[in-house]
């Protein structure tokens, strides 16, 4: 299987985070992509190649023109301002709070334009993300230039990104974006198997009826990010009918997990998908420091087989996974289990 990788991805590297026991050192580090490359090259999965530049076009075709242009230039604004370390937010728009004028400060919009104080800005990031979208597009270029599976090493991850909001270690959507441009390729289904639930992208494909979006994750009436992800949504409009959530208790493993997968494979064969977008994130694994299923390694092989049993040509995009000890050995044996099902 290709890979698509740049090492861009270590100019990301947020010092903290906030979570319930207060700041701690961020769990998305560079290593997490070090240990899945390394992985990569030890069994010899496929080709590695560099990405090549895309600009913003497609960005800007799922995400907010002046949320973009925030991120963009938030490091030196935060840095202008005096400050020093990541910058990170410390208030939050209120529900009612009137949404047609967006504050200029940087404090303001920090606040504005994240979800939580999980996405820390460096001075660097915006470097990162635009790599990681680079990945991601060229990964698409290959598959659409006839690759049955390509995998996508893109990093930090993005399925948390809104059109207009970051959060959980996300900034720009790498595969709303990605099934964007394969939209005008046909129709396109994302499967999203992270354990946190993919609310970016479901929101930004909530009225969509040309991509379909299943998740696979753990209850959101206890866990990350608890605001959406419940078996009801749907979608709205045009994409009434198109979203597919499939919420599992903490504790859940592989029994529970195919089962749910089955689920979304059926719903994307009877979306009749031309593409198929996998939001591939390892948090499923029973030692994430982070997360609550009990998937173990050698249950991996097993999901990227039953992927690959739809006959689609697959982009994989690298989500979350966190205990990074065994992070590569479990994403490579999704890969190789879909290569190996395929032939």
């Amino acid at each position: 299987m290709l890979t698509v990788y740049s090492d861009d991805h270590r100019l990301h590297h947020g010092n903290v985070e906030l979570m319930p026991t207060g700041l701690v050192p961020c769990y998305e580090k560079p290593l997490r992509a070090d240990m899945i490359r390394a992985r990569i090259d030890e069994v010899g999965l496929g080709d590695v190649v560099a990405p090549t530049s895309h600009g913003l076009d497609a960005v800007l075709r799922v995400h907010d023109e002046g949320y973009v242009d925030f991120l963009r230039t938030a490091a030196q604004r935060w840095a202008d301002a005096g400050r020093e370390g990541d910058a990170i937010p410390y208030t939050w728009r209120y529900p009612r709070a009137p949404l047609s004028r967006v504050p200029s400060g940087i404090d303001a919009q920090l606040g504005y334009y994240s979800i939580d104080v999980g996405a820390p800005i460096t001075p660097t990031t915006w470097q990162a993300i635009t790599a990681g979208v680079d990945v991601t597009l060229t990964a698409v270029d290959r598959l659409v230039g006839g690759e049955d599976a390509v995998f996508s090493l893109s990093r930090p991850p993005g399925h948390h990104a809104g059109r207009d909001y970051m959060g959980g270690y996300c900034f720009l959507n790498n595969a709303a974006v990605a099934a964007e441009v394969l939209s005008g390729h046909g129709r396109v289904a994302i499967l999203d198997i992270d354990y946190h639930h993919g609310n970016g992208t479901q929101d930004i494909f909530w009225e969509r009826g040309d991509v379909l979006f299943t998740s696979i994750h753990g209850d959101p009436d206890e866990e990350y990010p608890y605001f959406s992800g419940y078996d009801d949504e749907v979608g709205g409009g045009a994409g009434d009918g198109t979203t597919l959530n499939c919420p599992l208790p903490l504790g859940s493993g592989i029994e529970e997990f195919m089962d749910a997968l089955q689920r979304c494979l059926k719903a994307v064969e009877g979306f009749a998908a031309t593409h198929l977008v996998v939001s591939l994130g390892l948090d499923t694994f029973v030692e994430d420091p982070i997360s609550y299923f009990t998937l173990a390694t050698d249950d991996y092989p097993a999901v990227g087989a039953s992927i690959a049993g739809l006959h689609l040509p697959t982009l994989y995009v690298m989500e979350g996974g966190y205990a990074v000890d065994a992070l590569g050995v479990n994403t490579v044996n999704v890969l190789q289990g879909h290569r190996d099902a395929r032939g």
